[in-house]
């Protein structure tokens, strides 16, 4: 889908993700951060999560709870994505609060649902006692043992290779989660990290207009002299303010028809 030779520019990625810290002042897991670690039993067998996850990009997918409608069609969309994530070097995990043996009952009824021919390949987590969904900001603690309230929220983490976390989503109960939209922000996340560039808007049907479909910005970290040196063909959008910061580069153009 895109085309272009990895640059290491010194102005770019390294030094924009400098901007996130490792860790946050008031412990609370936000873009930047390192995620926790933490063990967990899963319907493939006992995980270590940073042992899993060991220098590849990664997904971690929760669910409130199994045997529920919207998350059991997220699971077998999820499914269909699994081997273009694999191709991209991306480890894929889901988590639900209930136990490991209902969630391989729940899988039967996924695989069952799903008008393709699926199969789970990844694991699911168990997380009986919150400790995952509390760790990641799914769940305020004072709710862990409530059973009359909502169960952690829908939410979606991209982690990166160095294990911190590059993106995070939070959906409520009644949208479903679109996958194709998950796969563009990891082909992006991962485009930005290789060659020190930012996607915009609806990218990649993006600035067709003036014939840079695909086309994206460079970093605003990279140099005058690095975008010279390391993008000679960017182009930069003239706007009324003459500020040139709206520079884009043939990097992460499509290639081919979709």
């Amino acid at each position: 889908m895109v085309e272009g030779k990895s640059c290491s520019v010194p102005s770019g990625t390294e030094a924009y993700a400098k901007l996130y810290p490792d860790k946050s002042s008031d412990g609370q897991l936000r873009l930047g951060n390192v995620v926790p670690d933490f063990h967990a039993e899963t319907t493939q067998g006992p995980m270590h999560w940073y042992e899993y996850i060991e220098g590849s990009w990664a997904i971690l997918f929760s669910h409130p709870a199994d045997f529920t409608p919207v998350c059991t069609t997220e699971i077998g969309r999820l499914a269909l994505k699994y081997d273009a994530l694999k191709s991209k070097g991306v480890k894929l995990a889901t988590l639900s609060c209930d136990k490991v043996d209902d969630h391989t009952k729940w899988m039967d009824d996924v695989v069952a649902h799903c008008e393709n021919n699926v199969t789970i390949d990844f694991p699911i987590i168990g997380d009986e006692s919150r400790e995952v969904s509390i760790a990641y900001g799914m769940l305020d603690p004072s709710n862990k043992d409530d059973k009359g309230l909502p169960l952690t929220c829908r939410a979606v983490f991209v982690i990166g290779p160095d294990k911190k976390l590059k993106l995070m989503m939070n959906y409520p109960a009644s949208v479903g989660r679109n996958m194709d939209e998950i796969m563009r922000c990891v082909e992006a996340l991962q485009l930005s990290a290789k060659h020190s560039v930012a996607t915009p808007a609806n990218w990649p049907n993006n600035h067709e207009s003036i014939g840079k479909k695909g086309w994206a910005f460079l970093l605003p970290t990279v140099s005058p002299a690095d975008a010279q040196q390391y993008f000679p063909d960017h182009h930069t959008c003239k706007v009324p303010s003459g500020v040139e910061y709206l520079r884009l580069s043939n990097i992460g153009r499509e290639t081919t028809e979709e």
